[in-house]
């Protein structure tokens, strides 16, 4: 949470600078409202953020990788729509071919950048006497948890690759996933202008209708926010489910797991079950995370937009932060309604997505003076 802190005037800098841009468009057509493909949007406005707060000063470079991940990503989405037929990922067609020579780009690029900022921040160790240096993005965090991970046969046991694999992760994860429920919390408040209204009334009173972006204090103080994050998330978590593998023989419910069995767990089926949730189970109502997520269902493992556990999604309070953040500044400025193409289609390709995208119309706020 600490890095966390220190990350968030990196996403409202990134933010601030989309939205006036948006507005200065909106000037340039004399209109003060325009359609947003928000899927889109976001998932633009994202691949920033986690670029600068992935690779900090190295941000060019990873502006490169970034895209050639983002090439990956839609090969392998792509790949997921195909009939499957087994081996045939292992045939030399053009697309995979064009997918294995990503993939070394992408371990190529990661493993120079690594070895070149190692080798700059030993120079800039031997230079400073200061011990009190911090982590300045999440590759810094990354490589300096692998340089003290315990040795095996003489070596870390976390090494450069498994770093090359977690940036890959986190890019995916930090662009893909939250793009995901930034959207689906974006048609939400579209479809539910009361609650919309009520958000926006709780960033006033919080945060002001200032110049200035929300603090981290601001943001923490945004409960009915979290709330409306929370039921998105709930209706429409981006990862529908998951796949765990048993370490040992267990028993789970009077049902023998035998070791190595893996078992899917349906993350949208349990979201959207009655007797766990209620008869109001398919309707938006934040109001169910009132008293905090404990207390919104009986059953602790009903609710796992991040999973659970020691596997747990490590991006879980970053990609809160982000949302909270992102619609904050967004509600400040603007109202959301969807457009009138909209066609409410929920679809399932690797994550959860509108399958006819996601236009909204964002409509410029009268008494927001400085846009």
């Amino acid at each position: 949470m600490e890095n966390l802190k220190l990350i968030a005037p990196i996403m409202a800098e990134t933010m601030e600078e989309s939205l006036v841009k948006l507005s200065e468009n909106m000037n340039k057509i004399g209109s003060l409202e325009v359609e947003i493909e928000v899927s889109v949007w976001f998932q633009n406005l994202l691949e920033d953020v986690i670029t600068k707060i992935t690779f900090g000063k190295n941000y060019e470079e990873g502006l490169v990788i970034s895209k050639l991940q983002a090439h990956q990503t839609a090969h392998a989405t792509e790949a997921y729509q195909n009939a499957f037929i087994p081996g045939y990922r292992f045939l030399p067609t053009s697309a995979s071919r064009v997918s294995r020579q990503i993939s070394k780009e992408i371990r190529k690029y990661l493993l120079k950048l690594i070895d070149r900022r190692r080798r700059s921040d030993d120079r800039s160790h031997d230079e400073s006497s200061s011990n009190d240096r911090r982590p300045t993005d999440l590759l810094e965090v990354m490589m300096n948890a692998a340089g003290k991970s315990p040795r095996r046969n003489g070596q870390n046991a976390v090494t450069d690759d498994d770093v090359v694999e977690e940036c890959k992760t986190i890019f995916f994860a930090g662009t893909h996933t939250t793009s995901a429920m930034l959207t689906w919390t974006a048609v939400l408040l579209a479809m539910h202008s009361n609650w919309q209204d009520e958000a926006r009334d709780e960033i006033f009173r919080v945060c002001g209708a200032r110049d200035a972006p929300p603090t981290k204090d601001d943001l923490a103080k945004l409960k009915l926010l979290g709330m409306i994050i929370n039921e998105s998330v709930r209706l429409y978590p981006p990862v529908v489910a998951m796949i765990r593998r048993a370490k040992e023989d267990v028993f789970l419910g009077g049902i023998r797991i035998p070791k190595d069995t893996e078992i899917l767990i349906p993350t949208i089926a349990v979201h959207h079950d009655s007797t766990l949730w209620g008869d109001d189970v398919r309707d938006f109502n934040p109001g169910r995370f009132a008293e905090g997520v404990s207390q919104a269902v009986e059953h602790p493992m009903a609710y796992l937009p991040f999973g659970s556990g020691a596997r747990r999604c490590i991006g879980q309070n970053l990609a809160i932060l982000e949302a909270k953040l992102v619609f904050a500044m967004i509600l400040q400025r603007f109202s959301l309604e969807l457009a009138p193409k909209y066609r409410h289609t929920p679809s399932i390709v690797t994550l959860l997505h509108p399958q006819h995208g996601a236009p909204i119309v964002f409509t410029k706020l009268s008494n927001y003076v400085k846009l």
